[in-house]
């Protein structure tokens, strides 16, 4: 495993290690009068991370997530990731419509209305490390951080792409596992438009594969013991991440165990509450699990 950098090192995050919860902030640039149930405010959350947005990619569910955006009420934003997909954007295949334009303006409205961003690129955006340790106009941009909950316990918030060493075994039957999950997406997104038409809500089929592929359940376990062995070796007492696109909210040997997911198959991101308790949420809102202190319940 990778290791990320000298223990002293890290903490040039710890400015970051933030205090006690304040009063949610007031909504700013939202109509006169209650919006539509469906597009009602979510209710205040202290954080929430997000990650692997793929913007400019085909397979980005961008309208969802601009939707998703603008129900957001929240003291602090952690973008943990892959928001722009500059890799692809590389390759000249961008798909870059209004619903992508869309989710840049959410996150300035966000900003606007007093949220505080923190930008931690990932590898498909790994040229924005560059610009680590800077504070943007908008945004506060890290290599990685320590966030510290409500209830005290210190999370790494790291894209998760530092563990691919310890995860990734190369050669023709990785390359080939890229070219059919590339594949399986785009059978995805005909889905989902089709069961859209039905008025049928969002069923990811690449999730659905890929839990019953024994070679990538492996891979998944590889990468979330690479990230419980970095923390542990911190002292810290979890890991926030993304990069593998496989939502996750579980504590193992008093460690948690956070992945908020993607939006490019599950479209979840992870909360936290006023309380320091972490919930994994979907695209409308809904809590998938929840995990209160020591206790962990199914949403």
């Amino acid at each position: 495993m990778h290791d990320l950098e000298p223990r002293l090192q890290l903490r040039e995050a710890a400015w970051w290690e933030d205090g006690p919860a304040v009063d949610p902030p007031a909504a700013a640039g939202r109509s006169v009068g209650a919006p539509p149930a469906e597009d009602a405010p979510f209710p205040w959350r202290r954080t929430i991370f997000l990650s692997d947005v793929h913007l400019g990619a085909r397979h980005c569910h961008a309208a969802e997530l601009a939707r998703f955006l603008s129900r957001l009420r929240c003291q602090r934003l952690y973008l943990v990731g892959d928001i722009v997909d500059l890799w692809w954007l590389a390759q000249r295949r961008a798909s870059w419509g209004a619903a992508h334009s869309a989710v840049i303006e959410a996150l300035h409205a966000l900003r606007r209305a007093g949220t505080e961003i923190v930008y931690i690129p990932g590898n498909h955006d790994a040229s924005l490390r560059q610009l680590c340790g800077l504070m943007l106009p908008a945004m506060r941009v890290r290599r990685r951080a320590i966030h510290t909950t409500a209830d005290g316990r210190r999370l790494l918030v790291v894209h998760g792409d530092d563990y691919d060493g310890a995860t990734h075994f190369g050669g023709l039957q990785e390359r080939f596992g890229d070219w059919l999950y590339y594949r399986i997406l785009t059978g995805n997104r005909l889905l989902n438009a089709a069961r859209g038409r039905l008025g049928l809500r969002y069923w990811s089929l690449s999730a659905f594969l890929k839990k019953r592929s024994s070679a990538a359940e492996a891979y998944i376990e590889r990468f979330v013991q690479a990230g419980l062995a970095d923390v542990r070796q911190r002292g810290l007492d979890g890991i926030v991440c993304g990069h593998i696109h496989r939502a996750a909210l579980v504590e193992r040997d008093g460690l948690v165990y956070a992945n908020d997911g993607d939006w490019v198959e599950s479209l979840t991101a992870l909360a936290e509450d006023a309380d320091g308790g972490l919930r994994l949420m979907d695209h409308e809102g809904q809590t998938l699990v929840q995990l209160v202190g020591s206790r962990h319940v199914a949403g």
